[in-house]
Order: C-alpha cells, then structure tokens, then sequence
C-alpha cells in the first residue's frame, strides 16, 4: 500500500529528466564500460569501502575531472556558481545559509546538505526516495528548474560545447574516458562529479580516534559522558544516528542490504494534523500518502558543528537549539504564518517523546557533537578547488 505511488513517481522522475536532456545519461555508455585497475580507497582500517556502480567504475582520472567539474563556475547560467558556491570544503560541503540560494536568486525550500561520506547514502536530497544515486542527482542542480539552482536548463549543448573548446576539459575528459568517441557528455559531466564526490571521506575526527582507533585519550570524558547519553534510550538518538555515518539511511560493502529512512520530528503542526509548510512536507510530495507528511532524511552528523543551521529547511540556529528542540519532543511555533505545537503532531515519530537534561549533561552531549569534527576533511587538498581555478572569482552571492 505505501509503494503504491512508485510507479507513478518514477515515471514522472524519468518525464522529468528527459525534458531537460537527461537521456544523454540515463543509460550506460557501453563503450566506457570496461575493467579498469582497482581503485585505492584512501579510508581508516574499519571504514568499508563505498558502493560503486557497476557502469561508473571509480579511477583517479575520473575524480580529478569531476573535482574540476566541482568547482567549474561555466556550469552555471551566469558564470559565477559552482556546485562549491553550495558546498564548501571548510564548511563540510555545506554553505553556512538556512536555505540555499540559486545562480538567479530564487531562495530555496531547503538547507544544502554536507556532502561529509555522501559515497555511503543511499538516498540523495532531504525527501527524495527516488533519487539514488550520484550519478542520477549530479546534473539536477545544473539543469532543474523547480527550483532553479545553475540555471543551465535548455542550455545543454551550449556547455559541451563550452567543455569540449577548452584544452584543459578537453584533455582531461580523454584521460578519464579513453574509450569514448566522443569523451565529452553530460552522462559523463554527471559521471566524473559522480566520482569525485564519492570520495568524500570524512573518518579521521577525535571520536573517530577514540571510538574506532582504540585511542582512549583521544577525547575528554565529558565527550565519553556524552556518548552513554547519546546511545541511551532515554535519548533515543542512537536510533536514527548510528553507525558509521551516525544516520540510519546508508550503504556500504559490508552491509548485506540497503538502509533507508525518513522522519517526521514535530517541527510544525500548523493545522493540528500534522501539516508542513507549502513546498516542504517532505516524501509527501513524492508519495502524496498523508502518512509521509513532515517526513525527511536522517542528515550525518559528521562535522556536525560546522553545518549550522540545522533541519531541512535551516530553521534551528545552534546545536543547543536543536538539543532543545529534540528535549521537548517537537517545536512550539507561538507566532507567524506556520503556527502550531509539534510536539502534538500526530505524525511525528514515535523516537520523538523528549527527555530532561541537566545543563551539565547538555554540555556533555554539545562535547560529544563536538567530536565529530574531522579537521583533515575540512583542509584536504584533494577535495579542494583545482590551481587552474584559483584565479576564478570565489562563489559568493548576496545573504
């Protein structure tokens, strides 16, 4: 009964893809289909390795293109945002904004998520079950329109062609796809980004060291007080982030099957049934099953201290917020347009029934948060802007 909007909402993900020119990358290229040599994961000795799919095989000269591609302001309709503008390195690939905001301005519904370990969701997007993979969502924010993000719809051609006449894109596109005619596609555009971004890895934080690495003094006792807290289950956090990427929807080698999950966390109840605001209620849009209203993705919580502000739609400022949101089991909205208890909504999942802290244990559990930063991710250079784009003006557009 819950699936049985599947087909309909494919067939409309697929209508929708092909009306801005996705056919091109739909299908697998036969012709760059091949066995090329192992990739090296650059991972920590427990982390397991990505899944890769089988058409889009990972090698160093595809991550080095898909990082320029990353960083190509050329990929947007004004020359001036990149896929960076909304995912910055020092910020964990995220933008620091509540909501993102598009090449022409329009402001979004929803926060840009980090891309920290993205190799390991199954799901892409806040509320989109649909969208599975990074091959399938890397072009969406380059040539969607609702909502508009690069602005580059219509425009398809008119950026190979950009790609193809510059020698640097040019050359690289051959080393990445050396059995291509013609190297220079969007499937593969969507494909190089594909792969750059799979190599993400964020593993090396002090809880990583401590939890993980077998380093007892790798953190504070306040941050370990704050671990028994969090896998509690008068918390209940745990539930919904655990395991490797502190998320309940992932994927990896070593899991015999795919997670996925969606929540409902009593952010809004703005009629007393459980409604969201217009344009964000989550996999309801999807689904239209009245019981996906309000429901979105578990985010990581990797780097979780510089990816403010939090939810999907950047609505809690600060990490003590959020704990006091998640304390109270829902949010009260007193005033403005979206008025409503959350903390009643019928909706909300059944994790969401609030907890009391003491203001020690609450510093205990921003500690423990606070532990999950991995500095070596938010400096690496091989997830930086290439030195051939240095010069590019940075991607700043107007708060």
């Amino acid at each position: 009964m819950r699936r049985r909007w599947w087909h309909w909402s494919l067939c409309c993900l697929l209508s929708t893809c092909l009306s801005v020119g996705f056919s091109h990358w739909l299908a697998a290229d036969a012709a760059d289909v091949g066995s090329p040599p192992a990739y090296t994961w650059h991972l920590p000795d427990w982390m397991p390795e990505p899944v890769v799919p089988a058409n889009n095989p990972m090698t160093p000269e595809k991550v080095e293109l898909g990082r320029h591609l990353f960083y190509e302001p050329r990929l947007s309709v004004n020359g001036e945002q990149s896929c960076a503008t909304c995912h910055k390195q020092e910020l964990a690939f995220t933008d620091g904004r509540p909501r993102a905001i598009g090449t022409t301005g329009e402001v979004h519904f929803r926060s840009s998520m980090s891309l920290a370990n993205v190799a390991y969701n199954p799901v892409l997007t806040w509320a989109n079950p649909l969208v599975t993979s990074l091959e399938a969502q890397a072009l969406i924010p380059v040539f969607g329109e609702d909502p508009i993000e690069m602005g580059m719809a219509g425009k398809e051609q008119e950026l190979l062609e950009t790609l193809r006449g510059d020698r640097e894109y040019a050359d690289l596109f051959a080393l990445a796809f050396p059995n291509a005619d013609d190297p220079v596609t969007l499937q593969n555009v969507a494909f190089a980004i594909a792969s750059f971004e799979r190599t993400l890895i964020s593993g090396n934080s002090a809880y990583d060291r401590f939890r993980y690495g077998g380093d007892n003094y790798a953190v504070s006792e306040a941050v370990k007080r704050g671990e028994a807290l969090f896998n509690s289950e008068r918390l209940e956090c745990f539930h919904c982030h655990g395991g490797i990427n502190y998320t309940d929807s992932v994927q990896h080698q070593d899991l015999e099957f795919t997670e996925v999950a969606f929540h409902n966390t009593g952010l809004y109840n703005i009629d007393g049934m459980g409604g969201y605001p217009p344009n964000n209620r989550g996999v309801f849009e999807i689904s239209h099953d009245p019981e996906d209203m309000g429901r979105f993705k578990t985010p990581t919580l990797r780097n979780i201290s510089l990816t403010a502000p939090y939810m999907h739609d950047g609505s809690v400022a600060s990490l003590e917020e959020a704990i006091a949101h998640y304390a109270s089991g829902g949010r009260a909205i007193v005033e403005g347009k979206y008025v409503g208890d959350g903390r009643s909504n019928p909706l909300k999942s059944n994790f969401m029934t609030g907890f009391e802290l003491t203001e020690q244990e609450k510093q205990d559990l921003l500690a423990l948060l606070e532990s999950f930063t991995d500095r070596e991710f938010l400096t690496n250079p091989a997830f930086g802007k290439p030195r051939s784009l240095e010069s590019v003006e940075p991607d700043n557009l107007a708060d």
